[in-house]
């Protein structure tokens, strides 16, 4: 055998060895993406119409034991209300369950799902699956996927869920929206539209082709996500555009003149935890340019429920659950001032790894 021979032989080895180990990596990567519990239909980012039917389907993957996989429908960032069969949901609220599967529905632990007709804009589907353990009873495991929701007619008119004109800090007013009147306050404006099948939806968010405009910026500032923001007194007025249609609402303010920047939320770092440990969420890092004390408010928007505890501290937590795969839970984090000024939400994700 000639060098040469021998040196092409040892390449071909090389190339081979790469190649094995390509192929065995790839295979890692499609099995993990395989074995996990997984809504399969409808797929992420989906476009559906309120008020049909779809069939929900699910991958079980190595999750032996699931008795029933219930689903949820959520707004993108409303908070998560389910109750899990643990002991560490004590107390939660039971949002309405939209579909329970089984062994027995065709197809298994999936079936015909309602899409609500009165949603508009990004939804949530979450399924939460009941895995037995025997005697040791039943733990959950979830997915969810972010869908896109549109009316099946057009809209006709856009209306204000308040009072006409909207007074914020007359006197003797109690609060429009959750806390006193003052200066800096931050809040959202319950906004619907009417459509040609007969139901108001929420159009608020901007996510559902909603945009607001103030006539007078110093009064009434736009934040992005449709908030709005008390920075003066005196009149402005809103508009709000949504699919060609337009509706007006006039603003009068008059709150107490003083100078009143709002907090700031801050919550913290995203972080990667094991099941089974506690979480702590922190809220400390919010501040207030005044330096006045803040009141917090954490809530949870992704995720299958866990039992937040001291939800209206600076810092909360929670016992990380059980999961047979990575699964990312998500908070928003409020504070408010002394003088009720809210602040812009913050967000931390906290994925449990088995």
């Amino acid at each position: 055998m000639t060098r040469r021979h021998e040196t092409w032989l040892v390449k071909r080895e090389a190339r081979l060895r790469i190649f094995r180990l390509a192929l065995f990596t790839a295979c890692l990567a499609m099995a993990s993406s395989v074995h996990a519990f997984k809504i399969t239909e409808p797929p992420e980012g989906a476009k559906l119409v309120a008020g049909t039917t779809i069939t929900a389907r699910v991958d079980l993957g190595t999750d032996a034991g699931i008795v029933k996989v219930r689903y949820y429908w959520y707004g993108e960032q409303d908070e998560v209300l389910v109750e899990q069969d643990d002991s560490t949901a004590t107390g939660s609220i039971v949002a309405p369950v939209t579909m329970i599967g089984s062994i027995e529905i065709e197809p298994p632990f999936g079936g015909l799902l309602h899409v609500p007709h009165d949603t508009i804009g990004p939804m949530r589907l979450l399924a939460v699956a009941e895995i037995s353990r025997g005697r040791l009873g039943t733990r959950s495991m979830f997915d969810e996927v972010i869908l896109h929701v549109t009316p099946p007619t057009a809209l006709t008119a856009i209306d204000f869920e308040t009072e006409k004109p909207l007074q914020l800090g007359r006197a003797g007013q109690s609060s429009a929206f959750g806390h006193v009147d003052s200066m800096g306050k931050i809040f959202e404006l319950p906004v619907v539209g009417v459509f040609e099948d007969g139901v108001a939806r929420r159009i608020g968010n901007p996510a559902s082709g909603t945009s607001y405009e103030s006539s007078n910026p110093k009064v009434l500032r736009i934040l992005p996500g449709g908030l709005l923001q008390i920075v003066g007194n005196g009149q402005a007025t809103l508009t709000v555009t949504n699919r060609g249609r337009q509706a007006t609402l006039d603003v009068d303010v008059n709150v107490n003149d003083e100078p009143n920047e709002p907090p700031i939320a801050d919550a913290g770092v995203n972080k990667s935890v094991k099941a089974g440990t506690r979480v702590k969420l922190s809220g400390l890092k919010s501040r207030d340019p005044e330096g006045e004390a803040l009141y917090y408010s954490w809530i949870q928007v992704r995720g299958s429920k866990v039992s937040l505890l001291d939800a209206n501290n600076s810092e909360a937590s929670f016992l990380a659950p059980t999961v047979s795969e990575a699964r990312t839970y998500r908070f928003k984090l409020r504070v408010t001032d002394k003088k009720g000024a809210d602040s812009l939400p913050a967000f931390v994700e906290v994925t449990v790894e088995p």
